[in-house]
């Protein structure tokens, strides 16, 4: 009753605002632009590329309506005038006003919220209604004719034409663009004029790269192209002076009527340097510039003469210092990509900013040009390098309150020290802690507020280079900037779950070709405590409910019960389970194999896992901008665990019995091979929206030591950044209906589509789609369902459908995605497509950012 008085609600919401009158703000003689269409040569087109350069589009709608227009249409036009009226028609209530606030206050009133703001809120939030402007359509005109003529349409016509509704009825208006578009010019011939020998031998060496081609259609977009691209060919190879205004193109057509070809003719001129001296103009040809000196100035300040400062040679750098030099020279020289005798590069000097900048140990850089002295010729350059080094230490503290599922009410905060520059090579050391303490209504000390905490740290060292036993720059150089990691840290959880104490420690490789990213993870050590093993049925109480259901089938020791006839979550169950398994209580078959189950999860759970795995991640990413909406990215990332150990443990010899697990320092160590494939790719369709996919594969096997893989190793599907029709942990595995507490698997297999649109300003919406499910595949579990036997186990896929609001503050987005169960594994084959919407069943996912 509830769901369908909700539904209610909000159709007669919907309702309202379709009703309203969409011309309601719209003047006098004037019409709201309601429908824009173009056509190419009689053909309707929705190409971006061409209905961008429409200056008016026609307000915003979802499903045909639209809502921004509609929002703005709520607030009241004047709203402070419309005060001022009111108290001219009500003088009791005037006088009334002035002698509870003032005279002067009551004026200030209808600036405020109550009077007006509200109403210029819902005016900010919605969208003004877009009047037909004739101007604007002829713009618009002029600017489709220069669009297709910059793509080779020299003859383009373009018309336009406005279709009014009559004015004592909708007051609406409709245009359309009409292109013509004719034959489209092609190139016939390629030819140049390049003033200075030097910079015409090079553009020879190179003219195969260039962009523009016989026989391809002219495009404006090539020409810059080129212009761009021979720009970077001759700053990059030794011309410091060039000037890319220097290159022009000169193109001929054909414009006699008779001989229509359609063919034009491009002449690449390349002009000496121009420079100017006041009135003085000179011309000269461009030259090659070798460097110099390099000087690097690593503890720069302008108000000291550098004449007073020492100095370091280097191989072949001047290293100038006060008093004593912090940093070793070879780090200093490695950071620049700078070298005597190097002809000048526009790359190499932005290399040296990459460089300089991963060091982590200075300001942004500063990086000057000279002409060597003594040089009359003007050919050779000193380059220095201003550095300003950042504080040897730094210190912040932050605090948060927070509240989730496992609490109800929490404080964290977190402390981080960095102390830079700690061997003189660019080294980093930083020590990082946390803590949180939070109210548990279930915890184990209820009487106490704050009965739950979780405290932790960690220590780190960064280095700027790949620290190893021998040099690897030929494999991984300097301009890859690389770093290696090592960390160290531990994490204690008290009245959270089993109270975890958790170690770890890497040490790791990242290095960037290009925009893409490695990540060789030599060793990651991970030690898990479960300091309260006893705990379990207290946490996992699906599972105590399931064993405690079985146990309630057979007369049992009554020792094992408690006073209402339940068996005891800490001794009681695992008396119970005991029974079972060594048949000293006979039970049926399947009740067997569930208890069989149940005590195979339990021991996986509050064992002490002991992980030492070595990993290797390759991120490939096309994004080259924070907001690009047309690009891709890939990672792939490979990890073994547990070989060295076993390697170790064989060398030892160590005899073990046949169903005995070997150990390292007395805990059993996981062996398995994981495999993780992450592919994202958006589209952009139109001017402000856009298609997002997702793909995600990844699988953990056990062999060797391991049955099953470690907790922290699995897989988990549902929640706000997977498959959002299901909370998480609540999906799978397989089609076994989530049966326990935080159900998780070894393999996993996701697909989410996500077409985002825009609404009404700054708040955004999506409409997407989850698929997938996890599996258990090549261990021991039990569950039937919960295995992936064959490609026909894909009919247990969970599928989800939902939208989402989102709004958009700029460097974060705040997001609500509301999924629904559209295909549900667990239930019976039949039953599993959705029958009726209730909106008992949606599932609310709140998020930061957008989920991938």
């Amino acid at each position: 009753m509830k769901s369908r008085f909700k539904i209610y609600c909000f159709l007669v919401i919907v309702t309202s605002l379709v009703a309203c009158n969409a011309t309601k703000r719209v003047p006098e003689n004037t019409h709201l632009l309601t429908k824009v269409t173009v056509f190419e040569n009689d053909t309707k087109t929705e190409d971006a590329k061409v209905t961008n350069f429409i200056q008016q589009q026609p307000n915003g709608n979802i499903l045909g309506v639209p809502f921004g227009l509609h929002i703005y249409n709520l607030g009241k036009e004047n709203p402070e005038k419309k005060f001022e009226k009111w108290l001219e028609r009500h003088p009791k209530w005037h006088r009334f006003l002035n002698g509870l606030l003032s005279e002067k206050q009551v004026g200030r009133l209808k600036e405020s919220f109550l009077v007006s703001g509200i109403h210029n809120q819902l005016k900010s939030i919605g969208d003004a209604p877009v009047i037909l402007d004739s101007s604007q359509t002829k713009t618009s005109v002029k600017y489709l004719k220069a669009y297709y003529k910059s793509i080779g349409y020299f003859n383009a016509k373009t018309t336009d034409t406005t279709i009014l509704n009559p004015r004592n009825k909708k007051k609406t208006a409709h245009v359309s663009y009409h292109i013509e578009t004719g034959p489209r010019y092609t190139i016939d011939s390629l030819s140049t004029s390049i003033a200075s020998t030097q910079i015409d031998s090079l553009y020879q060496l190179h003219k195969k790269e260039s962009t523009l081609q016989i026989g391809a259609p002219y495009q404006l977009s090539d020409f810059s192209k080129e212009r761009s691209r021979l720009n970077e060919l001759f700053r990059n190879n030794g011309f410091y002076t060039f000037q890319q205004s220097s290159i022009n193109f000169d193109i001929k057509r054909d414009t006699l009527i008779a001989n229509n070809d359609q063919k034009i003719n491009v002449t690449t001129t390349i002009s000496n340097l121009i420079e100017r001296d006041g009135d003085i103009v000179t011309e000269k040809p461009y030259v090659v510039h070798n460097l110099n000196k390099i000087r690097i100035f690593p503890d720069h300040d302008f108000s000291v003469d550098i004449a007073t400062l020492d100095t370091l040679h280097y191989k072949n750098t001047i290293i100038y210092y006060k008093d004593k030099l912090r940093y070793r020279p070879s780090m200093l020289v490695m950071a620049s990509a700078l070298r005597k005798g190097d002809i000048y590069s526009d790359e190499k000097r932005s290399l040296t900013y990459k460089q300089i900048n991963n060091l982590r140990i200075f300001k942004y850089p500063n990086i000057e040009y000279k002409y060597a002295a003594n040089d009359t010729l003007q050919k050779t350059l000193d380059a220095n390098i201003y550095l300003v080094p950042l504080d040897k230490f730094s210190f912040k503290i932050n605090a948060d309150i927070n509240r989730s599922d496992i609490q109800d009410f929490g404080i964290s905060f977190g402390t981080s020290f960095i102390s830079r520059n700690v061997f003189r090579g660019g080294e980093s050391f930083e020590l990082n802690l946390q803590g949180a303490f939070g109210s548990q209504q279930d915890a184990a000390d209820n009487h106490k507020f704050f009965n739950i905490s979780e405290v932790g740290g960690d220590i780190r060292l960064n280095i700027p280079r790949i620290w190893f036993f021998t040099d690897v720059e030929k494999i991984i150089p300097y301009s890859m900037t690389p770093q290696t990691t090592l960390v160290f840290g531990v994490n204690h959880q008290n009245n959270i779950g089993l109270d975890k104490r958790n170690f770890n420690g890497a040490f790791r490789y990242v290095w960037n070709p290009s925009k893409n990213r490695s990540i060789f993870e030599v060793a990651n050590v991970q030690y898990v405590r479960n300091l309260n093993a006893n705990n379990f049925f207290n946490v996992y109480k699906s599972t105590y409910n399931r064993l405690n259901d079985i146990a309630k089938k057979y007369t049992i020791n009554s020792a094992y019960l408690d006073t209402k006839g339940n068996l005891t979550p800490e001794q009681g169950t695992v008396a119970f389970m005991g029974d079972v398994l060594n048949n000293t209580l006979s039970v049926s078959e399947p009740d067997f194999n569930n208890v069989l189950s149940i005590a195979e999860r339990r021991y996986r759970l509050i064992r002490n896992d002991f992980i030492l795995s070595s990993s290797f991640t390759y991120i490939f990413n096309q994004k080259s901008q924070f907001f690009e909406k047309d690009f891709s990215q890939f990672r792939i990332k490979l990890e073994s665990a547990g070989g060295l150990l076993n390697l170790f443990s064989n060398m030892l010899k160590k005899q073990t019995q046949p169903n005995e697990k070997k150990s390292f320092l007395g805990v059993e160590y996981a062996q398995f091979i994981k495999t993780e494939l992450d592919f994202i790719k958006h589209w952009p369709i139109g001017s402000q929206s856009s298609l997002a996919f997702r793909s995600f594969f990844g699988i953990a096997i056990p062999y060797g030591n391991s049955d099953n893989v470690p907790f922290s190793q699995s897989y988990f599907a549902g929640g706000s950044n997977d498959n959002r029709g299901w909370r998480a942990y609540d999906l799978g595995p397989g089609s076994s209906g989530s049966v326990l507490d935080f159900n998780e698997a070894n393999m996993k297999a996701t697909l989410n589509l996500e077409y985002r649109f825009p609404i009404v300003g700054a708040l955004k919406g999506a409409i997407f789609t989850d698929v997938g499910n996890i599996w258990n595949v090549f261990d021991n579990t039990q569950i039937e369902g919960a295995k992936f036997d064959s490609f026909g186990s894909l009919k247990d896929v969970g599928f989800s459908t939902g939208l989402g609001i989102r709004y958009d503050l700029g460097f974060f987005v705040l997001r609500l995605d509301v999924g629904n169960k559209t295909y549900n594994p667990a239930l019976p084959i039949g039953e599993r497509w959705i029958s009726k919407l209730s909106m008992g069943n949606f599932v609310y996912n709140f998020g930061i950012n957008y989920p991938f």
